[in-house]
């Protein structure tokens, strides 16, 4: 017997894949099913964004650093525009006129949206009556959470985000330096416990009120990385629906404390085996990407600047026939999944019944393989080489696909050529962040990364354009097998560089 979890889902079915969602229950499969951040197949076609109307926070984290008019970080906390609540109203109606696909509105920042409660509910109370089609988060610390679940509850906010880095304070006292509690400053040990009662309190409240909780760890090596398995277990227990283990962000021009004090971050292959290891405890969000507090648009872009004040500050709404148009990309976006995922399922049905006839003796478990996929979203392989920002990285074998992270770069067109930094150029950092990576697909690829990816070991496809990203990568490793190219393991691994 599988126990049932606070949020309705089983240990046997709670996740955040497609195939893991059809086993919930209809009440928890409706919230989730379009939220790009609680589902991964989501984040593929639906968009999200953030408003920034919450400056001040209540606690300090060694790896954050709130500052303003960064344009071109892609991290917790910054903002390039603080906002009104009557400003974040209509930016969000425009927004959701403007791309109809997005779905999910989330107050993230840039301090703490339950230190800042006026501003954030607020922007929740209006929006909840001129804009209920779209579903409203909020991401906190945690530390007056307890006190505000009342209030969450209230309105349309089916998910909230608690960041939850340690349940020990001795290891708390390393990663806040402080909290505001009671009208004082309170530092180290004792600090960190409050904060950490804090948060699991406020974690028990809500999903006693089946909000649906998303924890999010930063993963900080030498600080917390043994203790975040513990961390899932015990969050798990309480019912949280999501863990999402993310790296330390630590460059010194950040100006955090952590940056400042040299203190590393995790490589890819730390950062997947903790997010291997926790996954049999709870399924883990791995399409992260640590979004800005006023990002827009899909996961992995931000089209921000398409939507800054002085740009909508003379625009007419009417949301009313704005819901129409959403109502009906809503439905083909569904109408579509619903068509991959019949032909999934009778592609399965085929393939057991031609195992059925199949005498032979069975074939050895292949090996699985990392690729990497430039994609502009939509689930299938749409993306230039020389034009990704980002490459998701997948692991996959004989019969599955599965996400396992993405590696950020910068432009190759815009400056292949250039140097970036102890004379590495643009595109020789980005054919190293795809290290460990045997294969890269993507609609098309020019001549010289061509010749510089198949030296560095990883073969380029664009054979694929236009086509599912998951079917596709069905059919490559497929054609490794084939051609023996997965009877020995290569030496090389996940990226082992911070």
């Amino acid at each position: 017997m599988t126990e049932t979890t606070a949020s309705g889902c089983s240990e046997s079915s709670c996740g955040s894949s497609d195939d893991q969602l059809s086993h919930l229950p209809e009440h928890i499969r409706e919230k989730v099913h379009n939220h790009p951040c609680y589902s991964e197949q989501a984040h593929h076609h639906f968009a999200r964004m953030h408003v920034a109307v919450a400056p001040a926070c209540n606690i300090q984290c060694n790896y954050c650093n709130r500052k303003y008019d960064c344009a071109n970080e892609s991290r917790p906390g910054v903002v390039s525009e603080l906002l009104t609540p009557d400003q974040a109203i209509k930016k969000t109606l425009v927004v959701a006129s403007e791309i109809p696909q997005m779905t999910v509105l989330g107050i993230a920042g840039p301090g703490d949206p339950l230190a800042n409660p006026e501003r954030t509910f607020k922007t929740f109370r209006e929006l909840s009556s001129t804009a209920p089609d779209i579903k409203l988060c909020v991401s906190t610390n945690g530390l007056s959470l307890p006190e505000h679940v009342e209030e969450l509850s209230k309105h349309n906010i089916d998910h909230v985000t608690i960041t939850i880095n340690c349940l020990d304070p001795e290891i708390g006292a390393k990663i806040y330096p402080w909290i505001f509690w009671n009208n004082r400053r309170i530092k180290g040990v004792k600090a960190a416990k409050i904060l950490i009662e804090q948060q699991q309190k406020g974690l028990e409240m809500l999903t006693a009120k089946g909000i649906l909780v998303k924890v999010n760890s930063v993963m900080i090596p030498g600080v917390n990385d043994k203790h975040l398995a513990e961390v899932s277990k015990v969050v798990k227990a309480k019912g949280a629906f999501l863990h999402n283990i993310m790296p330390l962000i630590s460059e010194p021009e950040h100006g955090t404390y952590y940056g400042l004090m040299e203190q590393r971050g995790p490589t890819q292959a730390e950062l997947k085996e903790l997010q291997d290891s926790c996954e049999g405890d709870m399924n883990m969000m791995r399409h992260c990407r640590q979004c800005r507090a006023d990002a827009v648009g899909l996961l992995g872009e931000d089209r921000g600047s398409e939507f800054t004040l002085d740009k909508i500050e003379a625009m007419e709404i009417d949301y009313s026939a704005a819901m129409e148009k959403r109502k009906v990309v809503h439905d083909g976006i569904e109408a579509e999944l619903a068509r991959q995922q019949a032909e999934k399922e009778q592609g399965v049905q085929f393939v057991s019944l031609d195992s059925l006839r199949k005498t032979a003796k069975p074939q050895p478990k292949l090996r699985s393989v990392l690729m990497a996929v430039a994609t502009q979203g939509g689930g299938i392989i749409n993306q230039h080489f020389g034009h990704a920002k980002e490459f998701l990285i997948y692991e996959v074998a004989q019969d599955n696909v599965k996400l396992v992270g993405h590696a950020k770069t910068e432009l190759y067109c815009s400056g292949g050529g250039d140097s970036c930094g102890d004379g590495e150029t643009v595109l020789q950092k980005l054919i190293r962040s795809l290290e460990g990576c045997e294969v890269v697909l993507s609609a098309k690829i020019g001549y010289e990364p061509w010749d510089q990816l198949e030296a560095a070991g990883i073969t380029p496809n664009s054979e694929h354009a236009m086509e599912s990203i998951e079917e596709a990568l069905l059919i490559v490793h497929k054609e490794m097998a084939e051609s023996g190219a997965l009877n020995e393991k290569p030496e090389a691994g996940l990226r082992a560089t911070a």
